[in-house]
């Protein structure tokens, strides 16, 4: 096989359930860099918390924030940010009509929210706001706690057109903008490095990871991905907990090169 640049989801993906990183999965990573195949890290994560596993894994971009925000090394090459003033309409009407929600936004690498976010992500802190008090800044993306689909298409009546909102991790509807997605953001990636999509392998398990395996040369779904994610992909490696990614890179990739 062909590939230059291999893309890879974080959580349920690239980390085990307990967001550890093992020792077999790092070293063929780093193999794959040595033969001058880039890594790219593609998450939904913020930067904070992507950092300590670049310390583990060397990547040559991050897409964060499912796309709204791009690394080359250390250089910013792209953010799609939401402006302030669709930012608070949102998280002000969404507070006004479901006050029970819990909601958080990203901005400036500071998680803001009216809840406990260690109850959800363990890994991160926030500070505890009604909305009424953020910076003057853009935002990342806005996140709203759901329950299921129809949640999304109720909350999809307070995003204006240029942003949208997709499920992730069946527990949460991320608001972002529109140009915002992994897909675009892996494009950008690629043509900087003059690699094109066929020779690009991506692994994920998420809805916010449909369009990137869909149209990669390869998509490669994990054991424990959901079903409209397995789908859409060529192949189905192992689980994130068995070290799927380092299997299907050593079987399909490595056997071709060596």
């Amino acid at each position: 096989m062909d590939i230059k640049m291999i893309a890879i989801d974080l959580d349920r993906t690239l980390l085990r359930t307990d967001k550890t990183i093992s020792v077999y999965l790092a070293d063929v990573l780093m193999r794959c860099r040595e033969r001058g195949i880039k890594v790219v890290f593609a998450t939904a994560r913020p930067k904070r918390t992507v950092m300590g596993f670049c310390k583990i894994i060397s990547t040559d971009a991050l897409i964060l924030h499912n796309g709204a925000v791009t690394y080359i090394a250390d250089d910013l090459m792209n953010s799609y940010s939401i402006a302030q003033k669709p930012r608070d309409y949102i998280l002000q009407a969404l507070s006004r009509d479901y006050p029970e929600a819990t909601l958080s936004v990203e901005i400036d690498d500071t998680l803001y929210a009216n809840f406990d976010v260690c109850t959800v992500w363990n890994y991160t802190q926030a500070v505890m706001t009604d909305f009424t008090d953020l910076p003057d800044m853009p935002a990342d993306k806005i996140i709203v706690g759901v329950s299921s689909m129809d949640d999304v298409d109720q909350f999809s009546k307070y995003i204006p057109g240029e942003l949208y909102i997709e499920m992730s991790d069946g527990k949460l509807g991320l608001i972002m903008n529109r140009n915002a997605t992994k897909w675009n953001a892996l494009c950008s990636v690629a043509m900087h490095f003059g690699i094109s999509a066929a020779e690009i392998v991506s692994f994920g398990d998420d809805y916010n990871d449909i369009d990137m395996l869909r149209k990669c040369g390869i998509g490669v779904a994990m054991a424990n991905a959901i079903n409209e994610v397995k789908a859409v992909s060529d192949y189905i490696c192992d689980t994130n907990d068995n070290d799927g990614v380092a299997k299907w890179l050593e079987e399909n990739v490595f056997s071709s090169i060596d």
